[in-house]
Formats: structure tokens, sequence, C-alpha cells
């Protein structure tokens, strides 16, 4: 039995990729069953591997753990990265569903029509810059630190360098008329562990294409 964390999804980013990226932010090597067929997920059902019939699934400390949030709140707590205080704790909860929210959008992307693609990409810029990004400018100019919370790395700064590179995917000049989101960008990529996620080879999934979409819906439906 191995002693790694070990993630049970399909070949894509959804949402499993949050996961790895906290997991390789913290320095944890991990394992991945990848499953690519409708088969093989009703196994995985039908041997009461997924208490709800749902993945993200990962087999961490004895545990069968899913629900994305539970997984990420287990792990952050476990590696030092939910804060020191009850306090802090909220603070990275709440920063955390927040850039959730804008991720969501981003997520569900590659699944809608064309002309729905169009509308969701205003969408997505808008959202960005006039809600999520705007308020993490303003948390980090209150404070003047390198992180969102208690100057440490947490859940909250993991989340938000994931959502401000799948927004520059789609919204290459979202960052503009933020120095200090800029700033923050280049700080957490250039954490060791978090450059080595970002390098090739590492198990960073790619931006989902049309072939993804076309294995979820022959996996899920």
């Amino acid at each position: 039995m191995s002693d790694k964390p070990i993630l049970h999804y399909v070949n894509g980013r959804g949402r499993m990729e949050s996961i790895r990226w906290l997991l390789a932010a913290a320095g944890v090597e991990f394992e991945e069953k990848i499953f690519d067929t409708k088969e093989q997920l009703q196994k995985l059902r039908e041997g009461n591997m997924l208490l709800f019939q749902q993945v993200p699934m990962v087999e961490i400390d004895g545990m069968k753990l899913v629900q994305t949030r539970a997984i990420l709140h287990y792990v952050a707590e476990k590696y030092n990265l939910l804060g020191k205080t009850a306090k802090d704790r909220a603070l990275i909860i709440m920063y955390t569903e927040g850039t959730m929210d804008l991720m969501e959008l981003i997520i569900l992307y590659p699944f809608l029509k064309p002309e729905e693609q169009k509308q969701r990409l205003l969408e997505i810029a808008n959202k960005a810059k006039t809600r999520y990004f705007a308020a993490y400018e303003k948390v980090l100019g209150a404070h003047g630190q390198n992180f969102l919370v208690g100057n440490q790395m947490s859940l909250a700064d993991v989340q938000l360098i994931e959502a401000i590179l799948m927004v520059e995917e789609k919204v290459p000049n979202a960052l503009s008329g933020f120095p200090l989101l800029q700033a923050f960008k280049t700080r957490m990529t250039n954490i060791p562990n978090i450059k080595k996620f970002l390098s090739p080879g590492s198990k960073r999934k790619p931006v989902p294409d049309a072939n993804y979409v076309e294995m979820v819906y022959k996996i899920f439906f």
C-alpha cells in the first residue's frame, strides 16, 4: 500500500486540478489512477469506493475522501496551509470559496456551445477584473504582505495563482491594472514546488480541449 495520496479521476483538469495544485505546492508526491471508460468508473462505484458515487476521490491516510472542498481543506490542514488561528482559517476559506466561484465559470466553459462560449468569455473577463481580482488587489494592498493571510502561503494563495493562470489562458491581459497581483503572480510561480509543477513533465493537466469534452461525455453521460 502506497503512503502517497492516490487520486482517482479522468485524465484532465476538472475538479481534481485544484487538489493536484495543492499537493504539489505542499511538496507532496501523489499517484494517479486515471480511468477513461464508463466501465472503470462504474467499477469504482460498485466497489464502495465512492461515498456519493462521484469523483474526485482521494485515498489518503486510510480514508477515501470525496467532495473537492473536503479534500482541499483536509490537505491544507495536514500540510499547514490553512492558517494558524480560527480567524486565519475563516479568511482563507472565504477567499478560497470566492476564487472557486470564478474558477467554476472556466471549468464549465469547454462544455458550452460556441455562441455561449463567447458570452462566457465576456463574463469571465468582467467578473475576474471587477469582482475577484479587484478584491484581492485590495486585500494585498491593505496589509502589504506577500500572501493573502498571515504572511505565509495558504490554500487561498494556491487557489488564487491557479485561478489567475486559468483566466490568463482565456483573457491574456487580465492582470492589467493590478500591479500587486502581478507581483503576487511572480512570487507564487517562483516558489520551487509551484515552479516545478508548472514545468514540462509535471502532473499538471493541459487546457481542456474538444477531446477532453468528448471523453467526459463518454464516461459520465
